[in-house]
């Protein structure tokens, strides 16, 4: 499977398939064809996009995820595969009857693995960790004392320089492009976790009965960082209010889809996640006991010298 990321929001467009490639027609354009396999996630955001079943299920069976938006071209569904591994079935059945003590134990690696990138995160584009590396050591077996939530209130102060900044999914700022990458990212990760034969929904954490992506939802949390820096530079370039255009979304796939260095190679973010879900996997089955998250100040090239 190759790692392209289609965005349909610039105009009208019709999609269908034929002889198992993605066929992408547009008025007054050349017809557009590019094998199903070639996609990892198609976001449709204009609405005038049409597609036939075919390609819902051509994208399903090749791995890719489906996002669509609403109105305001924001991300609010999203397609996953639920057939990809040979032995799915003994895996879900393991995501099932896991112990609560292990589930927290694995969001204890999670949670210190978002804080210490957040910490690099900070170190790279403000100078200073924020306190965050010595509030990563506090965290605890599921996280009871709530130090991610702690994290963020001095790193979202931070990060951006604007004291008057807050995560707020409905605020008209950039706020707006991070939600927009975080739905990328969240399709990526969960491609991963149903390629590793995982069940999406069926979180380590996360419980929620409305989402059926849970599983992603966790283990995405260490690499939203990724999108943070994005928006920082999107932020730097184009205004704290730049809108959610081309070149933006631009910017947000180029930092999804870039290459970063892990264990001494340059890996592709879907190779990372792809790996972080099958470590899951290996926890399980029993095989191993640490989840393979990355070291941050080493997965990203210019984070030398991070504490």
């Amino acid at each position: 499977m190759h790692n392209r990321i289609l965005d349909l929001s610039e105009e009208p467009a019709h999609l269908c398939v034929r002889h198992a490639n993605l066929i992408l027609k547009r008025p007054d354009r050349p017809e557009v064809s590019m094998p199903l396999s070639d996609v990892a996630v198609l976001v449709a955001s204009h609405p005038q996009i049409t597609c036939t079943l075919a390609v819902l299920s051509g994208l399903a069976a090749a791995g890719a995820a489906f996002v669509t938006c609403d109105a305001a071209r924001l991300p609010v569904g999203m397609m996953l595969p639920l057939q990809r591994h040979f032995v799915q079935t003994e895996r879900i059945a393991r995501q099932i009857g896991v112990k609560r003590p292990l589930c927290k134990r694995l969001w204890q690696q999670v949670v210190r693995a978002k804080i210490h990138a957040q910490a690099t995160a900070l170190q790279i584009e403000t100078g200073t960790d924020g306190g965050l590396t010595a509030l990563a050591r506090q965290v605890r077996s599921g996280d009871p004392a709530n130090v991610e939530a702690r994290a963020a209130r001095c790193y979202w102060l931070l990060l951006f320089g604007e004291d008057s900044f807050r995560r707020d999914r409905h605020a008209p700022d950039v706020n707006r492009i991070l939600n927009y990458g975080y739905a990328v990212l969240r399709a990526m990760t969960g491609r991963a976790v149903c390629a590793s034969g995982l069940h999406p929904s069926i979180g380590i954490h996360h419980h929620n009965r409305y989402s059926q992506f849970t599983l992603a939802d966790d283990l995405m949390e260490p690499f939203r960082v990724v999108v943070d820096r994005a928006a920082v530079s999107i932020a730097k370039t184009w205004g704290f209010d730049a809108p959610l255009d081309k070149n933006t979304k631009a910017e947000l796939i180029a930092a999804v889809t870039g290459r970063y260095r892990l264990d001494g190679e340059e890996r592709a973010l879907f190779d990372i996640l792809a790996r972080l879900s099958s470590s899951l996997v290996q926890v399980l089955g029993g095989e191993r006991r640490e989840l393979a998250l990355p070291r941050f100040e080493t997965f990203f090239p210019d984070s030398a010298g991070a504490a």
